[in-house]
């Protein structure tokens, strides 16, 4: 979440398409999907009824997962099979005081946890404090036999210099913690959108924002090394494949990068799928570049699946991978609220939502 961010959906849209170039129909057709249909009532706005527009490419089995205002969300499976998810919670750009979990059996009942953290405590904390600055993109992690949240929040000063993120321990491992700031001097990353890599063996990374990452030391306390800024081997010059904020943090010539925001990893079958938001045509979408290594060579980007940034990947029982959704462009099937959707991987490996 940026600045940006905080624009009205259509002033975000109309900020695109003008980066882009054009103010013409929208790129892809839609088509009708009934209401009363599995696909209508997956994806139809809050409060809709009646026909509502369906975007093309089908995002398959795209399903909502609940009515409260929410962005950014995050799931994970704890050890008894239970899932837990948070996500940004309201006010979104107000003070939103910290980080909220709910709980499921079967991913389609939520039952509310409330607060499980507040921020405020940790040192570092005390100019967002004043300033009372939002809370951002927690992300819920099971790792090393307990519960971590990632967290972070915008420039105090209205910058983004000066915004940061952090890492959480639940020190019961419980998923309702309590919750100890793991570097509570000083943030922990240098920009928003954290987020938790594991490797293989056991080896733990700290992420965030466009492709920054770092090996966590082993008590997870602290950064172990100076930050890699993973970057693509191929530029995507195309300056409708871009958000009106990538020069500025990347440069006016650089094309390079797998998005601008958002960013999460992860690895199947000896591959590491590294995923960022990018405005993509108009749209809020998951980017992806692949690797074989976890550090790169990352290969050409593309739009994995359309109007699903800012989401996270994961894995269930039964080894079905999904992606989260909540839609925060003024074409998305809906906006601001938990989704989830089922994915599939090409015959190139390439990432794309699965069709019932």
């Amino acid at each position: 979440m940026t600045l940006y961010d905080q624009l009205p959906l259509f002033a975000r849209t109309c900020l695109a398409l003008l980066a882009a170039g054009f103010l013409t129909k929208p790129a892809q057709a839609v088509e009708t999907a009934t209401s009363g249909s599995a696909a209508g009532i997956a994806n139809s706005p809050p409060g809709a009824s009646g026909p509502q527009p369906r975007l093309k490419p089908d995002l398959g089995a795209l399903r909502k997962l609940m009515d409260t205002p929410l962005r950014d969300p995050s799931i994970c499976r704890g050890p008894d099979g239970t899932w837990y998810l948070t996500a940004t919670v309201e006010p979104f750009w107000g003070f939103n005081q910290g980080i909220k979990l709910w709980k499921s059996p079967d991913l389609t009942n939520w039952t509310a946890m409330g607060f499980v953290w507040k921020y405020g405590d940790s040192p570092w904390h005390k100019k967002f404090l004043d300033a009372k600055k939002p809370l951002w993109a927690p992300e819920v992690h099971y790792l090393k036999g307990t519960f971590w949240l990632t967290y972070s929040m915008p420039g105090w000063d209205g910058t983004a210099k000066t915004s940061g993120s952090g890492l959480l321990k639940s020190t019961t491992s419980k998923p309702e913690g309590p919750y100890a700031d793991m570097q509570p001097a000083e943030r922990l990353g240098d920009e928003i959108d954290a987020s938790l890599f594991a490797e293989d063996d056991g080896t733990v990374y700290f992420l965030w924002h466009s492709g920054k990452l770092a090996r966590l030391k082993a008590d997870m306390s602290g950064l172990a090394e100076p930050y890699r800024w993973l970057k693509t081997t191929t530029s995507d010059p195309n300056p409708k494949h871009h958000s009106g904020l990538c020069a500025g943090i990347f440069g006016k010539s650089s094309f390079d990068h797998v998005g601008y925001e958002g960013m999460f990893l992860f690895k199947r079958e000896g591959r590491y799928y590294l995923s960022c938001s990018e405005n993509f045509e108009g749209r809020y979408s998951c980017t992806i570049a692949t690797a074989t290594n976890l550090f790169g060579p990352y290969g050409e980007r593309y739009e994995a699946i359309p109007h699903a940034g800012h989401n996270t990947f994961f894995q269930d029982g039964r080894g079905q991978w999904w992606s989260t959704y909540f839609g925060s462009d003024s074409t998305a099937l809906w906006q601001e609220r938990a989704g989830v959707l089922p994915i599939e991987f090409d015959e190139h490996g390439q990432v794309r939502p699965k069709n019932p």
